[in-house]
């Protein structure tokens, strides 16, 4: 039975883009497992019902060629020929894990991580080696509800190449979910929503157009729902490539602070003037203070309690966070800032450096 246009497209899409998909294997000793194990233990409370168990025997773990534990996995993508790859922060969180990465071609590399987006769920790794195929790079801000994508990856880190179809069912999306190995929770937003499937696992790979462009990572899937799926637009990664050949490194500017978005559950709950802008609050971990010593925000006198109504002019909500601000704003450059403190409402200015922490 002969092919509809659709499906040729569809199968040539896959064979154009297929070859430059990776997989990506996260493994560690199994001494420094048990080190890190050890300590999570000594962490838990004695009357905690849910006591975490012993790490389990080395025998009884799922082993790379090399002897260490794989301790999970991702897909990635060929963006150039001398071996970058780019794929999710939250596949590469581990700063303590060893990376490799699996060929399409089932050819094994170590793969070294190059760069995390302090912003976005972005990350670029680099392996030695000449002549890869690539996939093109498409234009994410051209991208239209109801349009044909693929979304190809490593589904639950078991099966390799797996394709799955479907449409562009949102645009601009917002969602939070656990982006480093913490589990700290993140505010995405600019999201692709798709309903091609999406699989733990896929996270980092490809979503492309039916010309074989890729127009997204494949980022995250909402549990319990079904048909939903998220990507980070690749303009926004595109960005990170060109400063990563430019600077050697992923530039952002950093305002130095931790919050919530206010909205109006919030405002009741903690009983505050408004029902928006950044509530600058600590977290719940240890050393996790609302405003970082040295930053920008520690620099202009913020403090924790205030709330961040604008910034460059901006204000800031539900759907427009500090970080989808900041992707704006240039290292160096002095912008207004609007802050509320006891319910008065204070104007100044603050200059955003670059980020100088740990990603």
């Amino acid at each position: 039975m002969p092919h509809t246009n659709h499906e040729e497209k569809v199968i040539s899409a896959v064979k154009k883009v297929m070859p430059a998909v990776v997989s990506i294997v996260v493994a560690k000793d199994y001494e420094k497992l048990k080190e890190e194990r050890a300590q999570d233990l000594l962490k838990i409370n004695p009357f905690d019902v849910y006591e975490q168990q012993p790490l389990p025997e080395a025998e009884e773990l799922p082993h790379t060629e090399d002897g260490k534990i794989r301790i999970g996995g991702g897909s990635g993508f060929f963006v150039s020929k001398n071996g970058l790859i780019l794929t999710n922060k939250h596949v590469i969180a581990d700063h303590e894990a060893e990376y490799s990465i699996i060929t399409a071609s089932d050819d094994k590399y170590k793969a070294m991580v190059i760069a995390r987006d302090p912003i976005n769920d972005v990350a670029i790794l680099k392996i030695e080696e000449d002549n890869l195929p690539t996939i093109e790079l498409g234009d994410s801000n051209k991208i239209e509800l109801g349009q044909s994508v693929l979304a190809i990856g490593t589904a639950l880190g078991e099966f390799s190449n797996t394709v799955s179809l479907g449409i562009v069912s949102g645009l601009s999306r917002f969602i939070t979910a656990v982006t480093d190995m913490e589990g700290h929770m993140e505010r995405l937003g600019g999201l692709i929503q798709t309903d091609a499937a999406i699989n733990p696992g896929n996270s980092g790979g490809p979503l492309v157009d039916l010309d074989g462009k890729v127009i997204g990572i494949n980022s995250a899937v909402v549990f319990g729902a079904q048909n939903i799926g998220f990507a980070i637009p690749i303009n926004k990664a595109e960005r990170d490539l060109d400063d990563l050949l430019k600077f050697g490194k992923i530039r952002r500017p950093f305002l130095g602070i931790r919050y919530i978005l206010v909205n109006d559950l919030l405002q009741k709950k903690f009983k505050l003037p408004v029902n928006c802008g950044a509530l600058v609050m600590r977290e719940g971990m240890p050393g996790r203070k609302a405003v970082i010593a040295g930053s920008p925000a520690d620099k202009a006198g913020i403090k924790e309690a205030d709330i961040i109504l604008a910034l460059d002019n901006t204000n800031i909500s539900e759907k427009i966070s500090v970080e989808d601000i900041l992707e704006k704003i240039s290292i160096g450059q002095e912008v207004p800032i609007r802050i509320m403190r006891d319910g008065e409402k204070f104007d100044f200015k603050i200059k955003l450096e670059e980020r100088g922490v740990k990603i």
